[in-house]
């Protein structure tokens, strides 16, 4: 073999190797990313999750508002990632526990009994205006001390949680999308989507609750995304005593 032929010969196995090394470092970096990913959602391969979503103006029938689908459309590419399987359920039927099973819960309380239930428990520092009546204080959070008036179409504001319910880290755990419009929903399931990576690594597996304002929503949509505060202390505390009741977000 002349010393030419011995030299291609080398440069292709060495070609051949680097290749191979290359894709072996890339397929563990994806599988690594994969299980952060898994593990930060609480949805492991061919597990199943949950959709919860509302009955848009209260019809017999499973309609969901357009935002809202778009929101489920964030959430739908979340769990294919994972390998993961969806079942979508309306909030007057889900009636189950939590922690058997990754639940993503759409809408505000007053058309989501399940979002309702989940703040009564889990949240109690929020409260919810549902006052049918307009006015300045409609739709407004209270959370904690604090007020949260929407100015449609301006600012309006989203409640963006990930919560065990105190069941430890084994527990799936439920994530809640609560705003003062549908399009605020579709932000916070928009900005869960772009930034979990940087959430699993703040938040580990634990509980947060972060509230975030959507800004010009009329002429940027649900793009332009802020986060206002984490409010998990004041939002797991017990609500103020005096609070006014007609802010409360509890289910009748």
């Amino acid at each position: 073999m002349t010393d030419d032929v011995r030299n291609i010969v080398l440069g292709v196995v060495a070609a051949g190797i680097s290749a191979a090394l290359g894709w072996l470092a890339r397929t563990y970096l994806w599988r690594r990313k994969l299980r952060r990913k898994q593990a930060f959602f609480g949805m492991p391969a061919n597990s199943e999750s949950l959709l919860v979503v509302n009955r848009e103006a209260g019809g017999p029938e499973l309609t969901v508002s357009r935002r809202d689908v778009f929101a489920l459309l964030e959430l739908s590419a979340l769990i294919k990632d994972c390998g993961a399987h969806a079942q979508v359920v309306a909030h007057d039927a889900a009636q189950q526990g939590f922690g058997e099973r990754t639940e993503f819960c759409v809408g505000g309380p007053s058309s989501n009994r399940r979002m309702a239930a989940h703040l009564q428990s889990l949240l109690p520092g929020v409260l919810v205006n549902a006052d049918a009546e307009p006015g300045p204080d409609r739709g407004a959070f209270q959370i904690g001390s604090e007020r949260y008036r929407a100015e449609h179409g301006k600012a309006e504001y989203v409640i963006l949680a990930r919560l065990t319910a105190g069941q430890g880290r084994a527990a799936r755990p439920v994530f809640l999308f609560c705003g003062q419009r549908s399009i605020t929903n579709q932000a916070a399931t928009r900005y869960l989507a772009r930034n979990h990576e940087r959430l699993a690594r703040k938040h580990g597996g634990g509980s947060f609750v972060l509230l975030l304002k959507v800004v010009n929503s009329q002429a940027y949509g649900p793009d332009v995304v802020e986060l206002v505060a984490d409010v998990t202390r004041a939002a797991q505390a017990p609500a103020p005593a005096t609070t006014a009741p007609r802010t409360s977000h509890r289910a009748s």
